[in-house]
């Protein structure tokens, strides 16, 4: 199932954008030079981690890190940590959020439950705590209908964002739901947006569930496309 193109910023999404992250102002006095650089930073290294920038990605996050640590607001920062572990997961790169759990006792509820999410785990109770875009499927995974046909590939692509779409395919992934539907929904979102590290990964997925069916036509397409994504060799 192929999402509806839609256009969005490279450095928001996720459900948790960086004017959430940075609590900007819109009607206060004049943002904070550590505001505004922060959130350059972390639009910066959000585009970067998506390309698979890695070392510039890295720089810009503890840029972007440096800046909120100089509030003493453990939230902030934790925050920061969350939309990096999430940006991670949207590129299949799931695993436990270190920097995000050294703070975990400062974050919000809210936070909490959304890196409890990103390792799949959810209840009843902090469904409502979830970033809108991530609800619908947190329900699947809470009421066990992950497993029907069709159903995850089409809640993933009914979400506006990108972003939050990856990171839903991600977790809804990790609850078990490997179809190739889902995987195209994931595929078309990455390859829209030209995010070549999240593209590479959910490529490699689709090849892994293409050769589980024995469809090796549709490995052999995909592995196509992941050798595009390859840097030419000199001189072409």
């Amino acid at each position: 199932m192929k999402p509806a193109p839609r256009t969005a910023s490279r450095g928001m999404g996720l459900g948790l954008t960086l004017a959430a992250l940075l609590t900007a102002c819109s009607s206060a006095p004049p943002v904070p030079d550590w505001q505004l650089d922060a959130h350059a930073a972390s639009t910066r290294a959000l585009a970067a981690a998506l390309d698979g920038k890695e070392r510039v990605a890295a720089l810009e996050f503890a840029r972007a890190r440096e800046q909120l640590s100089r509030t003493a607001d453990p939230a902030r920062v934790a925050r920061l940590e969350l939309l990096r572990c999430a940006v991670a997961t949207a590129s299949l790169a799931q695993g436990a959020c270190a920097g995000f759990e050294a703070l975990r006792a400062d974050a919000t509820d809210a936070d909490r439950a959304y890196a409890d999410w990103l390792l799949g785990r959810i209840n009843a109770q902090a469904l409502p705590l979830l970033p809108a875009a991530q609800q619908a499927a947190a329900a699947l995974v809470i009421g066990g209908g992950v497993g029907e046909a069709g159903r995850a590939a089409a809640t993933v692509a009914a979400i506006d964002d990108p972003l939050s779409r990856l990171v839903a395919a991600s977790v809804l992934l990790q609850a078990g739901q490997g179809d190739a539907a889902l995987i195209d929904v994931a595929i078309d979102t990455a390859s829209a947006q030209g995010w070549r590290r999240a593209l590479a990964a959910w490529l490699q997925a689709g090849v892994r569930v293409a050769g589980l069916r024995g469809d090796e036509a549709r490995a052999s397409q995909l592995r196509r496309r992941l050798d595009l994504l390859r840097p030419a060799p000199d001189g072409r």
